[in-house]
């Protein structure tokens, strides 16, 4: 039968949960569906049809994100799924680049997903743009350095999650602005970061939270989970499981780290999303007890070059022309003339010889200030016409703090 491609319908809400469980191989639980709901705006949910059967989903969630210097409006791609049985039929490619078109005409110009399989979204213009720490972390051997911050003002509370809310989300509202790749959270997304169902705990027992403050207000908060364990000597061997943990300042940071790892009966800490540059690495006073893996994290993908370019801000002066390649996006694949200071930026098409030339995924690698670009230009990905025009451009869209979005989309 012939494909079709439309917007969804809420009322076709059950195929598009079947979409999901067959695409990714898990049941999608009631409450977890009506969670998901909560935060799917159905006007930018796509589907493709095979007759009345929906066979592929791509949604878009509007968010503001954080890129350096400053917040803007950007695209967060989610639930994109193909049926098993329509696999290798266009399925995929015509709703990403449908999706693509779309958030053009709509005047977003930057997208931003977490990849089921960083392989698949390279092809469709996205790079690879931040990067996540995996941390295991015996306690025994936790000791920090004596260098680490104490702040005797401060004082910790034990709270019931569900009871302060309004405390985290007021901490996570100041941390916003800190970091490229946080990102504004609406009440939904709060619901399913604080979901405590039995199947959201898998078996690490109900969700806690403690909060660090001083007499002005709150200054950070962690969100964990205890797996409770005991060895066959009955020694305890119990898993604390990081949720979220933020800080307002280093020393508060470092308290919430402290609280954690000192707690009865846990003989690990896990943390499995913590960003590449996580102050925690040089808190602990023997790096390598962090155990720590390398995962990707943010991928970003430059909708329309001429409007994303001068959205962020640059840590130095740059005057480039880059040739970018875009097969999915033909309005991005040209010459650019991007000139830029600390403070303002300028991108404008013109005919003037390329400095350089890149696919358009190399710009969304480095959007996010995260990707020096030396390795792509070792790699043959970039090349380079004007000597130094390549370090010229990634020193310039560098950025502090390393990119980093918290929670998966």
């Amino acid at each position: 039968m012939t494909l079709s491609l439309r917007p969804i319908t809420e009322a076709e809400w059950s195929g598009w949960i079947t979409v999901d469980e067959e695409a990714f191989g898990a049941p999608v639980l009631p409450h977890r569906a009506e969670l998901y709901r909560g935060v799917t705006e159905f006007d930018r949910s796509l589907g493709v049809f095979d007759g009345d059967l929906l066979v592929g989903t791509t949604a878009v969630c509007s968010f503001t994100m954080t890129v350096p210097g400053g917040p803007i409006p950007v695209g967060g791609i989610t639930a994109v799924g193909v049926l098993p049985s329509h696999r290798r039929r266009g399925v995929l490619s015509s709703l990403m680049t449908r999706q693509l078109s779309d958030l053009h005409e709509r005047g977003e110009a930057v997208a931003a997903l977490y990849a089921s399989e960083a392989a698949i979204y390279g092809r469709y213009g996205y790079g690879r743009a931040a990067d996540s720490l995996v941390f295991r972390i015996p306690t025994a051997k936790a000791a920090f350095t004596r260098h680490a911050p104490v702040d005797p003002g401060l004082r910790l509370r034990v709270v019931r999650p569900e009871d302060a809310r309004a405390t985290f989300e007021k901490v996570h509202e100041s941390v916003l602005g800190e970091r490229p790749g946080l990102y504004a959270r609406t009440p939904g997304r709060w619901d399913t970061a604080l979901s405590d169902h039995e199947a959201d705990q898998g078996g690490a027992g109900p969700l806690r939270a403690v909060i660090v403050e001083d007499d002005t207000g709150p200054r950070g908060y962690a969100l964990f989970r205890i797996r409770q364990s005991w060895t066959e000597d009955d020694v305890p061997d119990g898993e604390l499981q990081i949720k979220e943990l933020f800080g307002l300042d280093p020393a508060a940071y470092a308290l919430l780290w402290r609280h954690v790892l000192d707690r009865d009966l846990v003989s690990h800490v896990t943390a499995r999303n913590r960003p590449s540059d996580d102050p925690l690495m040089h808190l602990l006073a023997e790096p390598r007890m962090l155990h720590a893996r390398w995962l990707d994290e943010l991928w970003i993908r430059v909708v329309d070059v001429e409007r994303a370019l001068p959205a962020r801000r640059y840590s130095a002066p740059v005057d480039v022309v880059i040739d970018v390649e875009d097969d999915v996006c033909p309005w991005n694949a040209r010459r650019w003339r991007l000139t830029a200071d600390t403070s303002a930026a300028r991108c404008v098409p013109c005919d003037d010889p390329a400095d350089l030339a890149l696919p358009v995924s190399v710009l969304g690698a480095a959007y996010l200030g995260g990707r020096p670009l030396a390795a792509l230009l070792a790699a043959g990905v970039v090349r380079e016409s004007r000597a130094g025009a390549l370090r010229e451009l990634s020193t310039a869209m560098s950025w502090d703090s390393a990119p980093w979005g918290g929670m998966i989309f």
